[in-house]
This record gives C-alpha cells, sequence and structure tokens, in this order.
C-alpha cells in the first residue's frame, strides 16, 4: 500500500492531484463520505471550504488533501491548532502522512523545519506572522476547530489570517459552527472566490440520548451491564472530577480478569508523587482520571489503558482531553450547568454538541450512547420521598447545591434538538497589533496606522463596534507617538509622511513580549552585590508569569492557619484575629521595587495596557527553602493539581532559558536553572525532553511519536560549567539531606555502585560531626558556589568536595565525593559517589 506522501508529484495540475489522491484512498481501502468528498472537489476548483461535520466523520482526510494539493502545485500551506499539545499531535501525523521533509511546527518555544512547505502551528502563531509579514507566503490555510472565533479570550486571533490573507484559499472546520453565512459572504466580497459550505449532520456512528434519575451508580452500572462503556464521566471543574473518581471506588465494576491485566500494565510504572497512589488505586479499580491537574505522564497513562480497552470509566473535565486519544461509547453529563468564569448557566449549545460529540468511536461501535444525570438534590429527593412511602423515617430534603441552575429532561432535549450559536466575532484594536502592523510596513502611503483602519473596515463587527473600533485606533496612535515610540517620517518628493519605530528601539521590538521586555529592563537594576541577587532574578521572573491562582490560594490558606494558631496560642480575641488575617497575602518578595520599576515601564511604555505584573514566589521559596517537589506539594496541600505545578516550573526553567539574557547566567543561577531541570525530570522528564528536543536545530525530523522516545542521550561533562552546577545541585541534595538527618535521602543522593552506602552507614560516617556540632546551615547563603570545589583528578573522574557550614557559620569539615564518567550512565541518577565526610 502506498503512501501519501509516495503521490506527491510537483507541479501537476489540481485535477492530476485530486485523481492521485481519490486514488490514494481507493487503495487504503476507504471510501468517501458525500461530505468529504464535496469538501475535495472544492478544494480542487480552489474555492474556500467551511466544514461543518460532526466529531469522527473524517475532516482531517478532507485537511489533508488541502495540504497535499498544496505540495503537488509546490505551494505553501498551513494547518493551525487551539492548543500546542493538538499541534504537537498533528505535526507527527502530517509527518507520517505526507513525509517528515514536506512538514514544519511552529511554536511559542522552538522552531522545526522552518522552510517546509507545510507548517503546523497555532492560530495565535500564524496571526502574528501575517500580521508581520506584509505579503505572507500562503497558499492554503486549514483552521481546524474555527468554532475558536467566538473565543472570547483569543477570538482575535482566529479573524486576523482571514482579513488579511486575501490570497489564501481558506479551509474552516468544526463539529460545532452554527451559522457562518456573515463569514462566508465576507470571504466571497473580500477574495472572489466562492465559498463552498458544506453541513451534514450525519454521524458514521449514531447517537443515542438516555436522560437519567437514578443514582450516579446505578446509572454506570447499568451501562456497564449493557457493554456500553468506556464511559466518560463530564464533570466541570478538576476537584468534582478526582471526587468522582474516589466516589467510583465503592462499585466494584470490574472483573478479576481485568484488575490483574491492570496490575500487569501498570507494574513498572512510577507512581512516586504525593498524589500518585491515588492514580494508582483509582487505575487498579479500571477507573481513569484525566484533567489539566494531574502531570502529564499520569494523563498519557491513562489514554493509554483506554485506548488497551482496559478502563471502564474515564472521570474528567468538560474539555473532554483536548487533543487526546481516549476511545469513548458513552459520554455522560454529571450536570447540564457550569460555571462560565462570570455566572453559572445551562451549557450553550455548542458546549453539549462539541461534549456530547465524543461518543462512539468510527470502526468500533455501532451507537454512541450520551447519558445526562437529574439534578442530584432531586433524585436524591425521589429517594427520601420513596423511603417516606413505606412508612419509614427521612430527614428533610436536600437543597440544591450553591449556584445551582434548574435542567431537567426537557432542557436535554433542547439542547439536543438546539443547532451551535452563531459564532460572534471577537476582532480587538491593541497596542500590540498597531505596532507589529508599523513595524511590518515598509511602503509610504497608509503605513502601519492605514493597515489597521482597514483591518477594522474590513472586520466581521457592527458597524457600531466598528466606530468604537477607530476611536480606540486613534488614542492608541495618538499615545503612541506621545510616548515617543512611533514618528512621522516625512518623504522628500512626497507631500506626506510615514509612521515608523522611533530608531532607538530595536528593529524586532514586540508588543506580544511586553511584559518579557519588562523583565530584562528590570534586571539592569537589581544590585548585583547583592547576597540574594540570583534569587532576585529569580523573583523577576516569577513576577512575569501568568498566576497559577490555586497554588497561590494555598500558600495563603497556609499563611493564614499558621497566623491564627500564633495569634490563639498569643490569647487574642476572635475579632482582632480575622483584622489581622485580612492584612495577609501570599509571598511576594521584592515586591515593592517590582511595583515600583512597573510603574515606571508602564509610563514610559503605554501599550502596556491591561497587562500587569504579578510578583510571587514559588520557585524562589522551594529553592530557598532546598524542598523537592514532593516536599512543596504536601506542605501546600497541591495534591490534586500537581501537574500545575509542575507546568509552572517548567515556565520558569523555560524562561530564564530563553529570556534572560546570558551576561546574568552566573554559577548562583545557573545552579537554580539546573536544579530546576533536575526537580522537573525526575517528577515527569516528558514536558523537558520534548521542549529540548524541539530547540535542537540538530534533531532529527521524524514521521511517527514514538521514535522520539528515548531521547538522545546528554555528555553530562560537555558542557563544563553546566557540569558543576549538576554536581553542586547533587551536593546539595547531600547536605540537606544530612542537615535533615534524614539517612535513606542521603542513601538515595549518591550514586550506590552495590549499595556500599546504605542509610546505617552514612548515620554512622556523619555522627563525629553531629558531636561536635548542633546542626548544618543549608540557607542560601550556605551553598552559594564559593562553598563547593570541583577538581578534575584523572579522565572523567572529578573530586568534588562541599564544605558544611555549622550553627556558628564556621565550616572546618566538608563532604568528600568522586564522580566518575569513564562508563555511560543515565543522566537522571545521582553523579556524585560519596567517599567520605571528613574534618
Amino acid at each position: 500500500m502506498s503512501t501519501l506522501a509516495s503521490c506527491i508529484e510537483f507541479g501537476i495540475s489540481a485535477t492530476s492531484a485530486l485523481d492521485r489522491f481519490v486514488a490514494w484512498v481507493t487503495d487504503t481501502g476507504l471510501s468517501l463520505y458525500p461530505a468529504q468528498e464535496e469538501g475535495i472537489l472544492a478544494l480542487a476548483e480552489h474555492q474556500h471550504l467551511i466544514l461543518n461535520t460532526p466529531t469522527g466523520s473524517g475532516k482531517s482526510l478532507v485537511a489533508s488533501f488541502a495540504l497535499f494539493l498544496a505540495l503537488c502545485e509546490q505551494k505553501r500551506a498551513f494547518y493551525t491548532c487551539p492548543i500546542k499539545a493538538l499541534v504537537n499531535e498533528k505535526f507527527f501525523d502530517f509527518c507520517r502522512i505526507l513525509g517528515p521533509d514536506n512538514v514544519g511546527l511552529q511554536t511559542g518555544d522552538a522552531t522545526v523545519n522552518r522552510d517546509a512547505k507545510v507548517i503546523i502551528c497555532t492560530a495565535e502563531i500564524l496571526a502574528n506572522i501575517a500580521v508581520r509579514e506584509a505579503r505572507l507566503a500562503a497558499d492554503y490555510i486549514v483552521m481546524d476547530e474555527f468554532h475558536y472565533y467566538g473565543d472570547r479570550d483569543r477570538g482575535s486571533a482566529w479573524q486576523i489570517p482571514l482579513l488579511l490573507l486575501d490570497q489564501s484559499v481558506f479551509v474552516l472546520m468544526s463539529a460545532t459552527l452554527g451559522d457562518t453565512h456573515k463569514i462566508t459572504d465576507y470571504l466571497e466580497a473580500i477574495t472572489g472566490r466562492e465559498v463552498a459550505d458544506v453541513r451534514s449532520a450525519e454521524r458514521p456512528v449514531p447517537l443515542d440520548f438516555v436522560y437519567s434519575d437514578n443514582p450516579l451508580h446505578e446509572t454506570l452500572a447499568e451501562l456497564i451491564k449493557q457493554n456500553r462503556q468506556p464511559i466518560y464521566l463530564v464533570n466541570f471543574t478538576q476537584r468534582t472530577a478526582a471526587e468522582q473518581a474516589q466516589n467510583l471506588l465503592s462499585s466494584d465494576f470490574t472483573v478479576k480478569e481485568d484488575k490483574e491485566a491492570l496490575r500487569q500494565a501498570i507494574a513498572n510504572e512510577r507512581f512516586s508523587t504525593p498524589y500518585g497512589k491515588d492514580m494508582q488505586r483509582f487505575l487498579r479499580h479500571g477507573v481513569g482520571l484525566h484533567h489539566a491537574g494531574l502531570l502529564p505522564k499520569y494523563r498519557l497513562l491513562v489514554e493509554k489503558l483506554a485506548q488497551r480497552g482496559l478502563l471502564k470509566v474515564v472521570s474528567g473535565t468538560d474539555t473532554l482531553g483536548m487533543g487526546i486519544n481516549v476511545p469513548i461509547r458513552t459520554v455522560l453529563f454529571t450536570k447540564l450547568c457550569k460555571y462560565d468564569g462570570e455566572k453559572t448557566a445551562i451549557l450553550s449549545a455548542r458546549d453539549f454538541h462539541q461534549i456530547a460529540g465524543r461518543a462512539g468511536r468510527k470502526g468500533f461501535d455501532d451507537h454512541g450512547y450520551v447519558v445526562a444525570q437529574a439534578p442530584e438534590h432531586i433524585i436524591e429527593n425521589r429517594r427520601l420521598e420513596s423511603k417516606k412511602q413505606t412508612g419509614r423515617k427521612v430527614i428533610k430534603k436536600q437543597p440544591p447545591d450553591k449556584g445551582y441552575v434548574h435542567w431537567d429532561k426537557n432542557t436535554f432535549e433542547q439542547l439536543q434538538q438546539k443547532s451551535p450559536e452563531p459564532l460572534e466575532s471577537r476582532f480587538e484594536v491593541s497596542f500590540g497589533l498597531l505596532l507589529s502592523l508599523i513595524q511590518s510596513e515598509v511602503a509610504v502611503k497608509g503605513g502601519g496606522y492605514g493597515r489597521l483602519i482597514q483591518l477594522i473596515a474590513n472586520s466581521h463587527g457592527s458597524d457600531g463596534i466598528k466606530r468604537r473600533q477607530r476611536h480606540q485606533a486613534a488614542r492608541l496612535f495618538r499615545t503612541l507617538r506621545k510616548a515617543g515610540i512611533i514618528v512621522l517620517h516625512q518623504i522628500e518628493d512626497y507631500r506626506g509622511a510615514y509612521v515608523r519605530i522611533a530608531k532607538e528601539l530595536q528593529r524586532d521590538f514586540s508588543l506580544f513580549h511586553t511584559l518579557s521586555l519588562y523583565l530584562v529592563e528590570s534586571l539592569t537594576m537589581l544590585e548585583p552585590n547583592s547576597p540574594t541577587y540570583y534569587l532576585d532574578i529569580l523573583s523577576q521572573v516569577e513576577s512575569v508569569l501568568e498566576d497559577p491562582d490555586a497554588i497561590l490560594y494555598r500558600q495563603l490558606d497556609k499563611l493564614k492557619g499558621d497566623k491564627i494558631a500564633e495569634l490563639k496560642a498569643a490569647g487574642v480575641e476572635y475579632e482582632e484575629r480575622m483584622a489581622e488575617l485580612e492584612k495577609l497575602e501570599y509571598p511576594k518578595p521584592n515586591r515593592d521595587f517590582v511595583y515600583a520599576t512597573f510603574n515606571e515601564f508602564a509610563e514610559k511604555h503605554p501599550w502596556v495596557g491591561s497587562e500587569n505584573i504579578r510578583p510571587k514566589s514559588i520557585a524562589r521559596d522551594l529553592i530557598e527553602r532546598m524542598l523537592s517537589f514532593k516536599d512543596y506539594v504536601i506542605e501546600y496541600k497541591l495534591e490534586r493539581i500537581e501537574g500545575l505545578l509542575l507546568r509552572y516550573l517548567t515556565e520558569v526553567y523555560k524562561t530564564l532559558i530563553q529570556t534572560v539574557p546570558a551576561k546574568y547566567h552566573d554559577d548562583d543561577l545557573l545552579d537554580v536553572v539546573t536544579y530546576l531541570r533536575s526537580l522537573v525530570r525526575s517528577v515527569d522528564s516528558s514536558l523537558i525532553d520534548e521542549w529540548e528536543r524541539l530547540r535542537d536545530p540538530d534533531a532529527p525530523i521524524v514521521e511517527n511519536i514514538a521514535e522520539l522516545s528515548p531521547p538522545k542521550p546528554r555528555d553530562i561533562a560537555s558542557d563544563p560549567r553546566a557540569f558543576a552546577a549538576r554536581a553542586r545541585n547533587d551536593l546539595h541534595k547531600l547536605l540537606k539531606a544530612l542537615a535533615q538527618k534524614d539517612y535513606q535521602a542521603a542513601s538515595e543522593a549518591v550514586l550506590q555502585r552495590e549499595n556500599e552506602w546504605s542509610p546505617e552507614k552514612i548515620a554512622t560516617e556523619i555522627e563525629p560531626y553531629y558531636i561536635e556540632h548542633s546542626h548544618i546551615d543549608i540557607t542560601p547563603l550556605a551553598r552559594r558556589p564559593h562553598n563547593t570545589f570541583i577538581k578534575e583528578i584523572g579522565p572523567r573522574q572529578w573530586q568534588a568536595i562541599q564544605k558544611i557550614v555549622d550553627e556558628d557559620g564556621e565550616a572546618d569539615w566538608v563532604i568528600e565525593c568522586l564522580v566518575d564518567l569513564i562508563e555511560e550512565r543515565d543522566e537522571d541518577l545521582p553523579l556524585i559517589e560519596l567517599v567520605r565526610v571528613t574534618r
């Protein structure tokens, strides 16, 4: 069977490309649905295509033809997705289908094969490129999940390519588009091309809808009895998803043979994080849990087990694992209302159809099933009423949960029949958009401001909205001129001027990275001689990152708990205690410096607009106190959201690498970078490994994601500074374990060749020190690089010595270790071998 890549012939006509593609489809044993056939024929005639067909109806095959056609015509194509995870998944899919040399990837983190004819990216990346390049070579643009056009926060990025790339052929795909006649009319009017609006409600796997007023555990038991698993249990918060998974442990719906298969399937998995034991219990019981707060490795494990058919139920959030490949026969809604960020309301028709459409797998299921539970308090009150009629004593009726919005069977039926709401234009005028347009223009007569006015005129909003946006554009333009960011440049022999960026600003000056610009500028104002200089740099990095609110709330909760205990012990009255609690906020190191420098920055750079600075201390708190990931999770009770903590620490690491200039990377900061990398990789290496692969210009382009594992081994000693930082980090782990008299942790912190350093032996080794001293200082000052010595003693062998600072600040004892890299080793193993602790 030939691959689609082998069918590519450069320079052939659209008709010939169509013939080749249809022959390939036939060769693979597939047959085209009418909607697929109509869409492909429209593309062969170079029409725009709006493809609104259900989930599982083969939209990806139509998209593949658009990209195949671009390659055959030797033109360029872009394929956009809403999130990076989907971008990565589609990148590998299309590498496999079209050949890795023909496909490239662009995300905010990295670029792979940038000159490829087919580029996979997020909609935001394409919008930014379209704005900055006056005439972008983009002959075909496929925008998947196009319903994001109406997203309140991100919709503008989905509209900008439509406004700027009037020479492109667009393929706009989604299962829930609703009425798109305004978009159709616009595309035809601006581009002069016809638009094929292809719609179909016919699903390859039809859906059956059931409304249940039985308790949830009974509903699940009945579905499993009817062989309607795998079941996706839809919740609208991560907390309720986890609580439902916990509740399911009381129901036994997995037979003994399946439990044994699950036990064997997860036997070699590491559940080493605080929430790992819960995940292990869920999985052994045949229950999956899947939401964004989990570690990536746990989510991936749930996906793999579900794909193997080993999980009867997966409890997750309403995103239904956007971008994941989990087989689902039944979608079970626990509620039909959710909090949308402003209020609790009944699900929109679009949300309902987007979620329900996941049920039923083509090639596996004859039917998919969508079940909605009646409100929990109604089910419970019906049970109490039945109990009362039998003469038994009952408690009073249960009230609904706080924020409840009523739904019933009629609501469920209306959602089934209701079409998705029309997409609403979300185009916005901003400082970033205006400045990028000005930078991209090289012609006179209009310049960037003229392009912005034209964009507003072409945008899809009402006349009233466009008037407000023109007024907004004028205000932004005047503000930038007043700040000296843009200037009018007079042209000789031309009665007029064009707008350009002030000469003192760099050519690639970008307002899409406003806070990064502030970060770089603020670093110059820190005091280099301060003993906390490297920690202050870290605080500046944290201040420009998005707040992980759930973690900050837990920090504040702990502070309040500690404060209450302190005030109670001091005999302070209740009212005064409450007043003191109101004064507390989560830790914000250098808050006055951060706020003052940011306010000064904002005065000079008014495009900051609604952006704000966010001082906080998560990475700094962890590093100052030398806490492990596990310690931090337990201390702040982050078990259910440990994935959020890991992603945040990963973002800190990336920002230190990508944004903080190299001149600031002294030994102290390098230790921080190394510590964070080691910590993140020890918990879940996938986040760092994938990012580092994508940043590697020499990384091979592969056709299958499986070929990326394992990553190529790194020579730990190839970078002397990074090697020394890694050795210091390992020495500090050992130092902390000895300071806490945690000899099991000390034994695990050193490389064991033949288990020569047992916890008992290490306790004996350190005992003479503790005879003379009360404790070991592990404060940041005691861990500075000047207390560590790395000396080469032979080919690929080093002596590593860590001074032990005692209670008086003296350092007359040392930990002596050996680093031996003569033989290759796993970089995740400890680097150091303990030799002795000596005076």
